[in-house]
């Protein structure tokens, strides 16, 4: 049964919920942050306070006039694009282990994509989204890995794929470091549904990486595997994808489920459907027959509890399942 969770590195806006550390001396109240403390181990960060511009402090934006991107800060005219950057550079070439990314919205320093871009120095100058300073650089550093904001993630939907993934690549970097090819079969066989219902094509592709018919050594095999494997994942899974697994785990109890059980069944996948309920909630129903069934190949499966039951959470910001 898959209860046992790695406890994956997050790196993750310090103001949510670890310091008062925003421009005005605020914290942001970040209750998704706040359940998964027990779960995972938080890197906390604030470029702008590692610069020493202080709390509180005068605010900052990011300037791109004639193809030149700046850090500045209207206030007193500095610029901070050179420290920033350095800062950035030093942070992120630190981090020795890390398995995702949890940064502030619309931050200069932290946004990984609707911030504000004043297109001149000037107050009237357009604006457009884009990227914070070390947002960006994530993005660019760690593509393939997750990374959310706290914005996006009161999606549903968002965040059920944020936690599936983050998981799964806290398993997978334990099978790196392990250096077994043993560990690498079983943690492929044990993804079989999840990638069904993601990406078949690299599932399939996934499986002759570790098939290893080349006779590759381990790190360059591993190195595949791992670029594979992001790019399966890159994607939510479409819902329709996701219900053909579903109806092919459901297929495994056609023959013990009464007759009231299976029509239960087929009801919860048209609400899923429609978007009234989340994936999970779907799999706590697998998982119970399951259980019930002893069906343990399915009870090993990623695909039927991809993180921590207690951070299953049916709130949502009302979005509908687009991102």
């Amino acid at each position: 049964m898959m209860e046992n969770f790695p406890k994956p590195v997050v790196v993750v806006s310090k103001c949510l919920g670890f310091d008062s550390c925003r421009y005005n001396g605020d914290i942001i109240d970040a209750p998704f942050v706040d359940k998964l403390r027990s779960h995972v181990t938080f890197v906390p960060v604030c470029p702008e306070v590692e610069i020493g511009l202080g709390v509180p402090r005068k605010p900052i934006r990011i300037v791109s006039d004639k193809g030149i991107t700046t850090l500045y800060q209207p206030a007193t005219g500095k610029d901070f694009t050179g420290t920033m950057r350095s800062f950035v550079d030093d942070f992120l070439g630190s981090l020795t282990e890390v398995d995702g990314f949890l940064l502030k919205n619309r931050s200069p320093s932290c946004g990984v994509g609707d911030v504000k871009i004043h297109a001149g120095f000037d107050e009237g100058a357009r604006m457009f989204r884009g990227s914070g300073f070390l947002g960006g650089a994530v993005l660019e550093r760690f593509a393939g890995l997750p990374v959310e904001d706290e914005g996006r993630i009161r999606n549903f939907t968002i965040r059920e794929h944020f936690l599936t993934r983050l998981f799964l690549f806290a398993r997978f970097r334990e099978v790196k470091k392990s250096g077994s090819m043993r560990g690498l079969v079983d943690f492929h066989s044990l993804q079989k549904l999840l990638l069904m219902g993601y990406n078949q094509a690299q599932m399939r592709l996934l499986g002759k990486i570790v098939a290893n018919h080349e006779k590759a050594d381990w790190n360059t095999m591993i190195t595949r595997y791992e670029e594979q494997l992001k790019r399966a994942l890159a994607n939510p899974p479409r819902f329709t994808a996701m219900i053909n697994v579903l109806l092919h785990a459901f297929g495994g109890f056609s023959n013990v489920l009464a007759k009231e059980e299976k029509a239960f069944f087929l009801d919860l996948i048209e609400e899923y459907r429609d978007e009234r309920i989340p994936l999970s909630a779907l799999l706590q129903v697998l998982r119970g027959w399951s259980i019930r069934f002893r069906n343990d190949y399915l009870l090993g499966q990623t695909f039927l509890q991809p993180y921590p039951g207690q951070l299953s959470k049916i709130t949502d910001s009302g979005k509908g399942r687009e991102p």
